[in-house]
Parts: C-alpha cells; sequence; structure tokens
C-alpha cells in the first residue's frame, strides 16, 4: 500500500471491515472507516495503528453519501463492506420479507456508494465489493443469500469496464468468524464451525484478517480488475 493513499472502507465497525481498515491503516494509508454509530466506531478503531478515522455515514441515504464523498475529497481506493445476515433460511420457510431486507442492507448500499463516490474516485484507483461464496455454492439454506452476493458478483466485469481505468474486483469470503455469527445460537455456530473445520482443505474457518488480506492485495496489484476472489478455505472446492 503506497503511504497516504487515501481508502474509505464503508462498514467499518466490525468484521471484515474493521479488519481491513486496521491492515489498511498499518500499511501507511490513510483510512476512514464509515458506520451509523459513532461511539461503535470510536470504541473498534481505539488503538489502531497508523492514520484512522471514523466518520458516521448512513449507506442507505444517498442525499448523506453525496455530502460524505464531497467533503472528504480524491479517494484512491473503495471497500465497500456492508451488508447483513438477513435472507437466509431454507427456502420452503423463508420469509420473503427478511430477503427484501438482506438485499436493502447489502445490494443498494453498495451500489449506492459506489455510484455517489464516482465523482472523486482516482482514476487509477480501486473498488473492492465484499460478496459471498453463497453465490456459486448449491448450500441448502442459503438460496437468499445467494441471490443477494450472486447479483454483486455478476456486476463485477461489467462495471471494471464500464469505470476504467479504476479496477473493480470483489472478494468472495466463505466461514469467516466475525460478529456476524453472534446472532446465531451458540449451539448452531459451534456446529458450523467444527463441520468447516473438518472439512475445509485448510482445516479452518476463517478470519476477518484473513479476508483483509486478501482485500489489501485487491488494492495494491494495479494488474488485476473485474475478478471475484475466492478466499474461502476451498469451501468451493467441496
Amino acid at each position: 500500500m503506497q503511504q497516504q493513499q487515501r481508502v474509505v472502507v464503508m462498514g467499518g465497525s466490525s468484521g471484515i471491515g474493521l479488519a481491513s481498515a486496521r491492515r489498511l491503516a498499518a500499511a501507511g494509508a490513510e483510512v476512514i472507516a464509515t458506520g451509523r454509530s459513532l461511539p461503535r466506531l470510536q470504541a473498534a478503531l481505539e488503538g489502531a495503528e497508523g492514520t484512522l478515522r471514523g466518520e458516521v455515514v448512513d449507506a442507505t441515504d444517498r442525499a448523506a453519501l453525496d455530502a460524505f464523498f464531497a467533503a472528504t475529497g480524491p479517494v484512491d481506493h473503495l471497500l465497500l463492506a456492508l451488508g447483513s445476515g438477513a435472507g437466509a433460511g431454507e427456502f420452503r420457510q423463508l420469509d420473503l420479507g427478511d430477503l427484501h431486507t438482506g438485499f436493502a442492507a447489502k445490494f443498494w448500499p453498495q451500489l449506492n456508494t459506489l455510484q455517489a463516490s464516482l465523482p472523486v474516485l482516482r482514476a487509477g484507483g480501486s473498488v473492492t465489493l465484499v460478496s459471498a461464496i453463497s453465490a456459486r455454492m448449491a448450500m441448502p439454506g442459503v438460496a437468499g443469500l445467494s441471490a443477494i452476493n450472486g447479483a454483486l458478483e455478476a456486476m463485477v466485469g461489467t462495471l471494471a469496464r464500464e469505470l476504467a481505468p479504476v479496477r473493480v474486483n470483489a472478494v468472495s469470503p466463505g466461514v469467516v468468524d466475525t460478529p456476524w455469527w453472534d446472532g446465531q445460537p451458540a449451539a448452531f455456530k459451534a456446529a458450523v464451525f467444527e463441520q468447516q473445520a473438518a472439512s475445509l482443505p485448510v482445516r479452518r474457518v476463517g478470519q476477518a484478517d484473513d479476508v483483509a488480506h486478501a482485500v489489501q492485495f485487491l488494492m495494491e496489484n494495479g494488474f488485476v480488475t473485474g475478478t471475484v476472489l475466492e478466499c474461502d478455505g476451498g469451501l468451493h472446492l467441496l
């Protein structure tokens, strides 16, 4: 990461977004991490190495996004780590209203933010979307998540051509130990993690910094665009 490049991490108060913000700041970037709660942001970013600050931004509010980017000025790299777990469940019982909420929390905010950022994105800079391996895995219980993440991944190649010379990529995580799992029953989380650790080729579940490392690669490598990078411990091989 070149020193003092400006990076905006949307959804930077927890999980993959937070790990990425900390890693990139430690690598020398000037990082702005966004979230919807200032106290939560401040607590999450406390003690971080390098130049890292938090800004409150609601990615569902286009006027707020436009004002944020106008005030931020030129941006070298943008990470879209926005989303929620809404939309999971077996299709027969899936609450389609919950799936609608999932799209509203991930798909639309990522596109809304990307569009709002275009006036300030540096030519030759990059955009990285965070999708999920569910987009390409035929696993029971994730049809809704497949739809949300698949919709994002389907746009990556076209966006890379339309927005060139800005590079557009996505990172596609598998099972990663982040606060997302805190909303699941403890016994269910433990069973999933045990099963994944036993079956994945790497023999463990992922950590947020594993994905953050992949994000850093996509930002630093100026010859990669239109790519969906799997960071799933080999889950797509099963």
